[in-house]
């Protein structure tokens, strides 16, 4: 008998340390990671002619203790020497557990309660899409979803992406990354 109690036991502990384990993700059913984003999610001006619908996004295994959640677009590649930001949304509830593809939308009546869009390099809020200068190859697109240690950041209506970064670093617990690709056909 102590022998089967302690056999179970020690597979509670052992699933519990694995789920523990398990990495904190993010993932599209839009796109595959390091694979390219469809014309659907590039952006409609600056001489591109997409959709500039944001993509479905969906994660598993927040670290323990997150109370919102943060997401950031950046593109590494674009020549200003600064990249540029795609999308900036904080204040996602901790319940949160995917993004629908168009949450986007410039006025935010697609995102979760209580989620705030901020300015991209684009001058607005919402999701802009990627619109690389032609014959510049693929560029990346960093999607970063951040966890984080409160349940609100109180960030002025006029912040730049870089403030609200400052404080999503300031209060992250962890961060799941979704790379896509994104070249200019023309």
């Amino acid at each position: 008998m102590t022998r089967t109690v302690l056999a179970v036991c020690l597979a509670t502990v052992t699933l519990a340390a694995t789920a523990s384990a398990a990495p904190f993700t993010l993932t599209s059913k839009d796109f595959k990671a390091g694979a390219a984003l469809a014309d659907k999610q590039a952006f409609n001006g600056m001489g591109c002619t997409g959709d500039n619908t944001s993509p479905e996004l969906e994660w598993t295994n927040p670290p323990a203790g997150t109370k919102s959640f943060a997401l950031m677009v950046h593109d590494p590649d674009a020549p200003t020497g600064s990249g540029w930001w795609h999308w900036v949304v904080y204040n996602i509830p901790a319940d949160a557990k995917t993004l629908p593809a168009g949450a986007g939308k410039a006025d935010g009546s697609a995102l979760p309660k209580g989620a705030v869009q901020q300015n991209t390099d684009f001058g607005a809020p919402g999701y802009g899409g990627p619109c690389p200068p032609p014959g510049s190859g693929n560029h990346h697109y960093n999607f970063t979803l951040f966890a984080l240690k409160t349940d609100k950041l109180d960030i002025p209506p006029t912040a730049t992406a870089a403030y609200v970064g400052f404080n999503v670093m300031a209060n992250s617990l962890g961060t799941a990354k979704l790379q896509g690709l994104y070249a200019r056909k023309k």
